[in-house]
């Protein structure tokens, strides 16, 4: 459920409509109901009540600070992967014990960030990550809490690129190298073992690959409990798909019933690291129609209709980089045929489109289009390509809304550039 819905004929997001928005800011624009985030939210605790668990928000999927700063009042952790996001998420008032850091390239600097900080934990997944990371703690005085990233080996049924838990992946170690870096790391000085972890995608439709990881975790829980190793925490990720056309993820509820079941009777903090399942449906981008043309085609291929707008691959990559599948509705209700387009961008690539072959109601200069579902992933992965300035943001609230991030303006695009010296 989000809170995105026609009214009168115009699009609103809770009780503001869109085009009341453009008028101040102008687009492309990305548009937040904050009804929805804390809605998604607290849907997703509902599952776990009375369960001992931490739920740390995936500040990838949605990382403004005012979005944070509001899962942070309904008592939202962080799961972060760079040092940018710890600054990110402590600024917006998530307590450091409530966050752990995940990603394969921790460097240094950043580990020192989070120790002094006082992350909840490192999520480790590489040996000599955990050498540098005691390295670190040493010259600090201190030691640093570690759990370590497993890699069980299991198919989540997702795009390959955000399938994080097969042998060919990146991510974790596998179980027997887990086991061996378990054992090493209890003896180690400066490294304190605290949990376990295991991630294995994002926009999963099925609950089957998440009990298959799971069952494989457990095991390795009470196989490091025989050996003396006691274990504070189980970090199982988060992945749990939405619907952007026709998929039927698992709801929260459904997620967490299969959880408990699996792992019911450890005596454990469980944490969870959801973001897509929270912000996705919560935002849309909304874009403006500037030119629609036809190609003619040819003999071989069949005449083609674009509608060109000014929002762009810089702005939501997912289309471009992953083939995602984003609903686009036009922000005012308008009846007529619908016509077979392409929603393209300004960029100077064939592969800058929003969406491709799609059934659109009559489209015309000047016109509003809402990409629908846009919330994770849309603006954290936005670029300045082609020198564009990024998207502003607004968040929703009733019949108000806040500018939560400024546009940005050609100054922007050359912060910390220079000229070259004159006697260089």
């Amino acid at each position: 459920m989000h809170h995105f819905q026609f009214k009168d004929k115009a699009l609103h997001c809770e009780e503001l409509a869109i085009e009341d928005i453009v008028e101040i800011v102008g687009t492309p624009l990305y548009v937040y109901s904050s009804a929805t985030i804390t809605r998604h939210f607290a849907e997703f605790e509902k599952g776990f009540a009375g369960i001992d668990h931490l739920t740390c928000f995936a500040v990838k999927a949605c990382s403004n600070i005012a979005i944070l700063n509001l899962l942070a009042q309904q008592g939202a952790g962080a799961d972060i992967v760079s040092g940018g996001e710890l600054f990110r998420a402590l600024k917006a008032g998530i307590p450091a014990e409530k966050i752990v850091f995940s990603g394969v390239g921790k460097t240094a600097y950043e580990m020192r960030e989070a120790i002094f900080a006082g992350i909840r934990f490192f999520n480790v997944e590489s040996a000599q990550e955990l050498d540098k990371l005691e390295t670190v703690a040493a010259e600090l005085g201190t030691k640093a809490r570690v759990s370590f990233r497993v890699n069980p080996d299991v198919d989540p049924k997702t795009h390959p690129y955000i399938a994080t838990g097969l042998a060919q992946s990146k991510f974790g170690l596998p179980m027997e190298e887990a086991y061996r870096q378990y054992k090493r790391a209890a003896s180690m000085e400066h490294i304190e073992v605290v949990g376990i972890s295991c991630h294995i995608g994002s926009q999963l439709t099925e609950i089957s690959p998440f009990v298959a990881a799971l069952q494989k975790i457990r095991a390795m829980y009470e196989r490091l409990r025989q050996e003396g190793i006691i274990l504070q925490f189980m970090d199982i990720g988060g992945g749990i798909g939405v619907t952007y056309d026709q998929e039927d993820p698992p709801h929260p509820l459904e997620y967490a019933k299969a959880v408990t079941a699996e792992l019911g009777g450890l005596d454990c903090t469980f944490v969870f690291e959801p973001g897509r399942v929270i912000v996705a449906n919560s935002g849309i981008l909304v874009t403006s129609v500037l030119y629609t043309k036809t190609n003619p085609g040819n003999a071989n291929d069949p005449a083609k209709t674009f509608v060109v707008v000014d929002a762009a691959m810089n702005d939501l990559s997912r289309p471009s980089l992953y083939g995602a599948h984003h609903t686009i509705l036009g922000v005012r209700e308008s009846k007529g045929e619908k016509q077979t387009v392409d929603v393209v961008g300004p960029i100077c690539e064939s592969g800058d489109f929003i969406a491709r072959n799609r059934e659109l109601g009559p489209v015309q200069q000047g016109d509003l289009l809402a990409v629908m579902s846009s919330g994770a992933y849309g603006f954290s992965m936005s670029s300045n390509y082609n020198s564009r300035p990024r998207a502003a943001e607004v968040l929703v609230r009733n019949d108000c809304y806040q500018i939560i991030r400024k546009r940005e303006d050609y100054d922007d695009l050359i912060r910390g550039e220079t000229l070259l010296d004159e006697n260089f």
